[in-house]
C-alpha cells in the first residue's frame, strides 16, 4: 500500500500544479483532488504509451511517472509557488483553531474518508479459500477487470488484445486497471492499488462535485448536500425495506446488520445506487466521472461568465493568453480552454461514454454562448489533438459491431406494461418533483436574493467577488438552459439505447442525475435557510427521502453483510502454477465463463464470458459453436484448435458444468498442471 500511496502523491501533486493553468480561483483541497484525477489520467496515457513499445516493467512504469511529474517544473515560477504557497495557506487556516463551522468541516469530508474506505475494502477480498468480493453486483464485473490487469501485469498484452476474445483488439475503456497494472509492476499489491485507487477516486470526485455545484448555484451549503445525493442514491426502496422489517421476525437493529436484498436495484428496481452498481463495478466510471466534471465546470464558464472588468480581463490574460508572433502576426491562444479540452481528449481511453456527454453538452451550449467562441475553438482544438488519434487507434482493427450500439428502445429498461412515470419515480424517488420545483424558485429572483444575503449574514470578512452576484432572472435563464442538453439525453436515452444491452444506458444516464443534482441541493439548501421550523423540517424530511433506499444498500456493502465467492481456492492455485510454466502469449481454451481460472494467468483465452462480449457488441456465436465442438471431443475438434492456435485447454468444474466435456477425448494429451477438480491438457 506504500507504494500505491507513494505513487498517487508524486502523480496527484503534477496534477495539482496543472491546475493553474485552467483553474483561476480554487481552494487547495480542489486543487489537489482534481490534480489527483488529471495526475492519474496522464500517468496512465504516458505509461501506455511506453509500454506499447517497450512492455510494462518497473523500468516503464518509473519512466511513465518521471514523465508525468514534468508539470511540477511549473512551480518554479515566482508567480506560480506565491499562489501554491497562498493556497496552502487558506487551506491550513480554515482548520486552526476550534469552532461549529470547522468541527463540521473536517466532520464531513472525514466521514466520507472513512465509508469510502470500508465500502471499497469490499469490492476484492483475498483468503485461504479463495478471492471474494462483497459488493452485490461486483460478481461478475471484478473477474472483468482482474483479467485485464493481469494482461497487462503477466500477459504483457501490448499491443492490447481483448483478453475475453483472442485476436480481437481490446476496446474498452482500460486505463483505469491500466493505472492498477503500472502500481502492481512496480510493487503494490493488486489488492491494495485497487483499493488505494477507488479510495482517492471517490474523495476526488466528492470534492470536485462539490464544488462544481457551489460554482453553480453559488450557495455552499447545496455544494455540501450534492454528494449525499449522488453517492446515496436510489428510490422509493425503503418503502420496501420497511415492509420487509414489518413483516419480519427481526427487530430493526437485527434486520438492519442482516439486509436481506438491495433496496435500489433488482427485480423491482433497476436504477441503483451509484456506488453500489457503478462506481465499484465499473472502475473506468470513478476515474472518468470527476475528470469529467472537471471540464463540465469550465463549460458552464464559457457560457455563463459575462465579460470581466478591465483590470480583471487583464489579469485573466496573464493566466490563459499566450501570445505568438509568426510572420508579423499575432496568434492568441487560449490556454486555459486548450489544456481542458487536452483533458477530455484523454476520455476514449478512459470512459468513452463521458466524451459522447460532453460532446452533446458542448454541442448544444456553443450555440448558446457564440460571443465566447474562441474559447469554444480552443476548447475544441485540445479535444481533437488527444480524441482523434485515440479514437483512429481503437476504432482500426476493431472487431465490435457498432450497429449493435444504436437501436431504437422505449422506456430504457423498462417492464413490459410498466408506466414509465411511475417507473421512474419508483426508483428515483421525489427527485422529478424536487428538481421541477427547484426551475420554479429559479424563477423567483427576489428569493434568491433573499437567500443569498441570509447566507452573506452567516460569512464573517468580504466574501469573494464571486460569492457576492446576485443571481437575477438573466441568470436563472442561463441555469435552465444549462440543463436542457441534460434533460434531452434523458429523453433520448428513454426512447432508444446506445449500447447492445440496453442497461448500459445508466453510462448516460447517470450524468443526467448528475445535471439535476445542483438544482435539486439548491432546493433543499434554499428550504434549509429559510429559518423556519416548518422549513426545515421539510428540507429534513425531502433529504431523508432522497438518500434513505441508497443508504441501506451502501450500508449492507460497507458492513460486510455480503461474501460472494468468484474464485475457489484451486483456481488461485492453479493460476499460480500456469504463471510460472507457460508464456504470456499462450493462448487458453476455456469455458465462456467470466470467473475462469485463465483469467487471474494473465493469459489470453479463446473465448470468455458471453454476456461481456456481447455487451461491448462482439459476435461470439461462430466462435462459441466451436468452443462447444471442441470440448466435446467432435471430429474437426483438433482442426479446430488448430484454427485457433490454442496451446492449453482448462477443465475444471465450470466446464463440467456449462459445457458437454468429453474428458477421454483429452486424456492423450499431457496434463500440464493439475490442482483439485483442475487440470489443464496442453493439445499443442
Amino acid at each position: 500500500m506504500i507504494v500505491s500511496l507513494i505513487i498517487i502523491l508524486i502523480i496527484s501533486l503534477s496534477g495539482l500544479s496543472l491546475t493553474y493553468l485552467f483553474a483561476k480561483d480554487a481552494t487547495f483541497l480542489w486543487r489537489l483532488a482534481a490534480g489527483n484525477i488529471v495526475g492519474s489520467s496522464l500517468f496512465g496515457l504516458v505509461c501506455f504509451v511506453i509500454a506499447n513499445f517497450f512492455g510494462l516493467s518497473i523500468f516503464a512504469v518509473l519512466i511513465g511517472l518521471l514523465i508525468s511529474a514534468l508539470p511540477l517544473l511549473l512551480l518554479r515560477d515566482k508567480a506560480a509557488k506565491r499562489r501554491l504557497k497562498d493556497d496552502w495557506q487558506r487551506g491550513k487556516d480554515k482548520n486552526q483553531g476550534v469552532s461549529y463551522r470547522k468541527v463540521w468541516r473536517i466532520g464531513y469530508y472525514l466521514f466520507f474518508l472513512i465509508l469510502f474506505i470500508a465500502f471499497f475494502d469490499r469490492a476484492m477480498i483475498v483468503g485461504n479459500d479463495g478471492i471474494f468480493t462483497g459488493g452485490s453486483q461486483n460478481f461478475g464485473d471484478l473477474p472483468y477487470h482482474l483479467g485485464a490487469i493481469f494482461s497487462f501485469t503477466d500477459g504483457q498484452n501490448f499491443p492490447p488484445q481483448n483478453p475475453s476474445f483472442a485476436g480481437a483488439k481490446f476496446t474498452y475503456p482500460f486505463i483505469a486497471d491500466f493505472l492498477t497494472a503500472c502500481l502492481v509492476k512496480f510493487g503494490a499489491s493488486l489488492q491494495s492499488a485497487m483499493f488505494v485507487q477507488n479510495v482517492f477516486w471517490a474523495f476526488s470526485l466528492l470534492v470536485i462535485l462539490e464544488r462544481f455545484v457551489f460554482k453553480l448555484t453559488n450557495n455552499r451549503l447545496a455544494g455540501k448536500i450534492a454528494p449525499f445525493i449522488l453517492f446515496f442514491s436510489g428510490g422509493f426502496g425503503f418503502l420496501w425495506f420497511f415492509k420487509d422489517y414489518w413483516y419480519g421476525t427481526q427487530g430493526l437493529w437485527e434486520i438492519l446488520w442482516n439486509l436481506p436484498t438491495d433496496y435500489t436495484i433488482g427485480e423491482k428496481f433497476r436504477w441503483g445506487n451509484s456506488l453500489v452498481v457503478l462506481f465499484l463495478t465499473q472502475r473506468s466510471l470513478l476515474l472518468g466521472m470527476p475528470l469529467t466534471i472537471i471540464v463540465l465546470g469550465k463549460l458552464w464558464e464559457f457560457f455563463a461568465t459575462e465579460k470581466e472588468e478591465k483590470e480583471d480581463e487583464e489579469e485573466n490574460q496573464k493566466l490563459k493568453v499566450k501570445r505568438i508572433k509568426e510572420n508579423s502576426s499575432e496568434i492568441v491562444v487560449y490556454l486555459s480552454p486548450f489544456i481542458v479540452g487536452l483533458l477530455a481528449g484523454t476520455l476514449p481511453l478512459i470512459h468513452a461514454h463521458s466524451l459522447v456527454f460532453l460532446f452533446i453538452i458542448s454541442a448544444f451550449l456553443f450555440f448558446f454562448s457564440l460571443q465566447n467562441w474562441k474559447n469554444w475553438i480552443a476548447f475544441a482544438a485540445g479535444v481533437s489533438v488527444i480524441a482523434i488519434p485515440e479514437l483512429i487507434w481503437l476504432m482500426a482493427g476493431s472487431v465490435t459491431n457498432t450497429s449493435e450500439f444504436i437501436a431504437w428502445h422505449y422506456g430504457w429498461d423498462l417492464k413490459e406494461g410498466e408506466n414509465l412515470l411511475l417507473f421512474w419515480i419508483k426508483n428515483t424517488g421525489i427527485l422529478i418533483l424536487l428538481l421541477i420545483l427547484s426551475f420554479g424558485l429559479i424563477f423567483l429572483p427576489q428569493q434568491r436574493e433573499d437567500a443569498e444575503l441570509e447566507e452573506s449574514k452567516k460569512v464573517k470578512g468580504k466574501r469573494q467577488k464571486s460569492d457576492a452576484k446576485t443571481l437575477d432572472s438573466r441568470i436563472s435563464t442561463n441555469h435552465l438552459i444549462f440543463f436542457l442538453p441534460f434533460l434531452f439525453l434523458f429523453v433520448i436515452s428513454n426512447a432508444a439505447k446506445f449500447a447492445p444491452w440496453e442497461w448500459d444506458n445508466i453510462k448516460i444516464l447517470i450524468y443526467c442525475f448528475v445535471g439535476a443534482i445542483p438544482f435539486v441541493a439548491f432546493l433543499l439548501a434554499w428550504l434549509w435557510e429559510k429559518n423556519e421550523v416548518l422549513s426545515k423540517a421539510l428540507a429534513i424530511s425531502c433529504f431523508g427521502v432522497l438518500i434513505l433506499a441508497g443508504t441501506l444498500d451502501v450500508w449492507r456493502t460497507a458492513s460486510a453483510q455480503i461474501r460472494s465467492q468468484v474464485f475457489d481456492a484451486d483456481a488461485v492455485k492453479i493460476a499460480d502454477k500456469l504463471k510460472r510454466i507457460t508464456e504470456p502469449d499462450d493462448l487458453f481454451l476455456n469455458a465462456p465463463t467470466f470467473n475462469s481460472a485463465i483469467v487471474l494467468t494473465g493469459r489470453r483465452s479463446l473465448m470468455r464470458y458471453t454476456g461481456h462480449l456481447s455487451s461491448h457488441g462482439i459476435d461470439f456465436a461462430a466462435r462459441e459453436n466451436d468452443v462447444k465442438k471442441i470440448y466435446a471431443g467432435d471430429g474437426t475438434a483438433e482442426v479446430l484448435m488448430r484454427k485457433y492456435g490454442v496451446k492449453y485447454v482448462l477443465i475444471s468444474p465450470r466446464e463440467r458444468d456449462g459445457l458437454p466435456v468429453n474428458e477421454q477425448f483429452f486424456q492423450k494429451y499431457r496434463v500440464i498442471a493439475e490442482e483439485g477438480n483442475y487440470k489443464v491438457y496442453e493439445v499443442k
